[in-house]
């Protein structure tokens, strides 16, 4: 059965089974002195500072400590094959956004890991695309309705930007061009920096990135927010309208997991799921938060492995039309 097949089929399984939804509370004997919560990203992003909010929330009452654990690379592949290997026993966890589950079984040929080897635990949080515009497009662009009157009419400027090929934000803005008829050429950077440096140096057009990351540039008054993905407006950009409103149905959200090895024993799971409902729910975990542009949000292990599905199938489909694969 191919990977993606596989990762679909287990989604519903996960669904169905019953297994994740009604869990008994489970304590353990003995608090254990530490557990290690992986990362596929470098230090210093936004993956990268939530996991760090999250294990300091966990110490004490999860384990004793909760050390992050960086594994770049790979597009957060490495991490995940990394969960994959450790003994499920609780004491390794993995946060993630859902792209390695939700994206790169349609994109890759293969992956180093299966929809077996990791369970979705808990939601803890949720954020917005945005797309903004530069210097290298006129004033007067100040919509998407604009955006793309202007790149039908500069096919040979109209380029857009994201951090990485094959991520989020770049199929996100390839959905744009795809729905608005109109050629976007994609620039791929290695992280959000470089990319927004040649948008507000006029080099780049369009750049498609979280919300958050946009947030610190504002005040510089060189880049302009065109739109916000989601089902309604973001609380941090009130005043910015939603994709829908101006015609587009570009209505995903990112979210960060927490995921355990696959065959973890049920209690472990909902031990889990219980630390992070008390994590998610403290007041200066939203404040931390929200220098990200973040929300907090909790989902269980039952409603995660939904909402993984979901997404799942919402790429499947749009990921066809885009026609991106690893080898593009």
């Amino acid at each position: 059965m191919s990977t993606r097949r596989r990762f679909t089929a287990h989604l519903g399984l996960l669904g169905a089974s019953g297994l994740l939804g009604a869990l008994p509370h489970a304590t353990w004997a003995q608090q254990p002195e530490l557990a290690r919560l992986l990362v596929g990203f470098p230090p210093g992003g936004s993956t990268d500072n939530v996991a760090r909010r999250v294990a300091d929330r966990l110490r004490g009452i999860y384990a004793g400590q909760v050390v992050v654990d960086n594994k770049p690379g790979a597009g957060t592949q490495i991490a995940v094959a990394a969960l994959k290997e450790a003994p499920a026993d609780g004491l390794t966890m993995l946060l993630s956004p859902p792209a390695p589950f939700s994206i790169y079984p349609f994109t890759y040929r293969k992956l180093p890991y299966g929809p077996e080897d990791q369970l979705p635990v808990a939601m803890v949080c949720s954020f917005p695309f945005a797309l903004a515009v530069g210097p290298a497009v006129p004033e007067s662009v100040r919509s998407i309705p604009d955006f793309i009157a202007w790149a039908k009419a500069n096919p040979g400027k109209a380029s857009f930007g994201s951090p990485a090929a094959g991520s989020t934000p770049h199929l996100v803005g390839s959905l744009l061009g795809l729905m608005a008829g109109v050629e976007l050429t994609h620039v791929a950077y290695r992280g959000d920096a470089p990319g927004l440096q040649d948008l507000m140096g006029g080099q780049l057009a369009a750049y498609s990135s979280v919300l958050g990351s946009f947030l610190p540039q504002l005040k510089s008054g060189r880049i302009r927010l065109l739109a916000v993905s989601g089902t309604e407006r973001s609380s941090f950009m009130p005043a910015l309208p939603t994709y829908r409103e101006q015609g587009y149905d570009i209505d995903m959200t990112e979210w960060f997991g927490l995921f355990l090895p696959g065959k973890t024993p049920a209690p472990v799971v909902q031990r889990l799921a219980e630390a992070a409902r008390a994590v998610v729910g403290q007041a200066d975990f939203a404040r931390g938060l929200a220098e990200f542009g973040m929300t907090p949000r909790y989902l269980g292990p039952r409603e995660l492995a939904a909402q993984l599905r979901a997404d799942t199938e919402m790429w499947r489909g749009h990921i066809k039309k885009i026609g991106f694969t690893s080898e593009s």
